[in-house]
């Protein structure tokens, strides 16, 4: 099979997973996928912001961990990139961020509601305290605003509040669609994330309902195993191919340079 980009990796800078880059490579070209792209959590303005990210003060050594890795692996296509959190009011912060190497895409995601980090394991029991549909709404306005921004070529696991198999009782249909017209709009891509398969939600991110309706609006897809070891490179990406040929899509998107190229399913 001719494996699509594998665009979401995670190296131990994020303080949460294990794995030098070149090691991430090496198990690319085992199983034979062409191209991969590594997206560390990016700094915030404060290295005290949260736990699961890289310090402002290690980018260099990010960026030379990658040029290792393709000097390491000149047969796989290796690209460098950020998984960047959008928060409203922080757009200087990810545009100063985008000047300080040769980025080939930044992906946008949302993981903040107000100050809670919804996936975050330790804050479980704040669900608790809030609404489902509310959290959800917050968090698809958010990630709307992050489609319209202009900061990001790829949006990242575009439901991720399903994580931990909490849902509202009311049907968000609608905050789906706002979410994907502005992605449309914008020509930003959303990535198929399998990691949700390893979540308490059991599936991957997006649902097969936003996947039908991102195709439906002409939004773009990229893939992403949101690897945080080697082991996972790849995973479950029979499964992510399928579920976008169900709903019709033939082409995946690539970045060089923050560019885009639609490649061949």
């Amino acid at each position: 099979m001719d494996w699509p980009a594998d665009y979401h990796m995670h190296t131990p800078l994020c303080h949460h997973a294990t794995g030098q880059p070149t090691e991430y490579a090496a198990r690319a070209v085992a199983l034979g996928i062409k191209e991969i792209g590594f997206s560390e959590h990016s700094p915030m303005p404060s290295d005290d912001f949260d736990e699961w990210r890289m310090y402002y003060s290690k980018m260099d050594e990010y960026v030379a961990s990658v040029r290792q890795a393709q000097k390491d692996h000149p047969q796989l296509t290796i690209k460098l990139a950020l998984e960047v959190d959008f928060m409203p009011g922080q757009e200087e912060w990810i545009q100063k961020l985008a000047g300080l190497h040769p980025w080939d895409y930044f992906i946008g995601s949302v993981h903040y509601v107000g100050n809670w980090d919804i996936d975050n394991p330790k804050k479980l029991s704040e669900w608790k305290k809030h609404d489902p549909y509310e959290v959800w709404s917050m968090y698809f306005d958010c990630l709307t605003q992050a489609a319209e921004s202009g900061l990001f070529e790829i949006i990242g696991h575009a439901d991720l509040p399903k994580k931990f198999g909490i849902y509202p009782d009311r049907d968000c249909t609608s905050l789906f669609e706002r979410f994907l017209k502005a992605a449309a709009k914008h020509n930003v891509a959303m990535e198929l994330n399998t990691a949700g398969l390893r979540k308490d939600c059991k599936e991957i991110y997006p649902s097969p309902k936003i996947v039908q309706l991102a195709k439906q609006h002409g939004v773009a897809i990229t893939f992403g195993s949101d690897s945080h070891a080697p082991g996972e490179v790849g995973m479950n990406f029979k499964e992510a191919i399928e579920l976008a040929r169900s709903v019709g899509y033939t082409h995946t998107r690539r970045f060089t340079n923050r560019k885009a190229e639609a490649v061949a399913l």
